[in-house]
This record gives C-alpha cells, sequence and structure tokens, in this order.
C-alpha cells in the first residue's frame, strides 16, 4: 500500500501564500483563512459558534440599512498576505453583486467584522484579527466569548482612528443595543430557545 501524496498547498511557497491564491489552489477545505501568509484550516464546529451566529446574523439583517449588507463566513483581503474570515461581517451594499459570486471582499467594504470565539481559535480571534481588522481600518469589530449558560458576552469595539486601534465601547450579556454603525437591538437571551 502506498500513501497518497500530500496535495502541493501542504508546502507554502517562499515568502508565503497570498490573498490571490485562495481562489486559485485547488481541493482548499471550506473555509481556509489566510494568516500573514499561512493558512489556516477551521476545526469542525461546535453548536455554541454556531447558534450565535444564527441569532446575530438574524438580529443584524432585521436592522440593517439597505446601504449596508450582512455576511456571514466570508473572507476579506486585508493585504497580500492576509485575507481572514469573520464569522460575520457587514459591508458596504455595492461591494456584494447581485450575481453573489464573489468569494472575498475587500477591507475597504467592510464595515464591522464579528468573531466568535472558539477554543481552537481563541488566539487568533482575541489577538491576530483585530490587530488586522483595526490596521486595514475597519471600523467596528465585535468578540463574543461563551457566557454563563448558552448566553453570549459581546465586546464591542471602535477603531481609534488616530491610534488605528480598537478600543472598547461596552460589554453586553443580554441584550445589544448600539447606534453605531446603525441602530441594533438583539436579545441575546433568545439563544435560550435555539
Amino acid at each position: 500500500m502506498t500513501a497518497e501524496p500530500l496535495p502541493a498547498w501542504v508546502f507554502p511557497p517562499p515568502g508565503g501564500f497570498t490573498a490571490d491564491d485562495l481562489d486559485r489552489i485547488p481541493d482548499l477545505p471550506p473555509h481556509t483563512e489566510l494568516i500573514d501568509g499561512s493558512l489556516v484550516f477551521v476545526s469542525p464546529q461546535r453548536r455554541f459558534p454556531s447558534l450565535v451566529m444564527y441569532l446575530l446574523e438574524s438580529g443584524l439583517r432585521a436592522s440593517v440599512p439597505e446601504s449596508l449588507s450582512v455576511c456571514r463566513e466570508m473572507t476579506i483581503t486585508i493585504n497580500k498576505g492576509s485575507r481572514p474570515e469573520p464569522d460575520i461581517s457587514i459591508l458596504r451594499a455595492e461591494a456584494v453583486s447581485a450575481e453573489a459570486d464573489e468569494t472575498g471582499y475587500d477591507a475597504a467594504d467592510a464595515v464591522l467584522a464579528v468573531e466568535v470565539v472558539s477554543p481552537e481559535s481563541e488566539g487568533r480571534d482575541r489577538e491576530r484579527k483585530p490587530q488586522l481588522y483595526a490596521e486595514a481600518g475597519i471600523r467596528h469589530f465585535w468578540l463574543v466569548e461563551h457566557g454563563e449558560g448558552r448566553r453570549p458576552v459581546v465586546h464591542v469595539y471602535e477603531l481609534d482612528p488616530v491610534t488605528r486601534a480598537y478600543v472598547p465601547t461596552g460589554i453586553h450579556h443580554d441584550r445589544l443595543k448600539l447606534t453605531v454603525p446603525f441602530d441594533i437591538d438583539i436579545d441575546l437571551t433568545e439563544i435560550d430557545r435555539m
């Protein structure tokens, strides 16, 4: 019995992969991200992040203005070597084509990036990905963690234009009520009924 040959993408090129490579490499696993020139593969999803993404996506879709669009699990090109995939993002509506054939979006079109922390991606979700989103000028960032029981805790950040770093603007446990980037009112306790 001979071993199956490894796919070519197992071996990064000199200097690492580029954002454009994600669209050219055949047979990549679904939801592959590019962080600092390295491919990052997603582990099987746990129930909590799935429930939180559904809850937030539904709440955002209910209140998003026509000038914006809600996207789930789509990559955002930050720079040549980084194309992370936020769990949820809010984009300028004109960036989303009528054909819906995009494989990702430019950071300049992103208004909000949301990351739901899971054990296997904790370091990336809390540290590197917020740094990348801030460097790219994405004005709003939410970090969602597992609270008590099934409840999410949403940490809300806004970009400081002087430091180009995120500053905290609130921590939300039962209700996520905001006026930026648009009026948002999501009952986080709804997760108990899911």
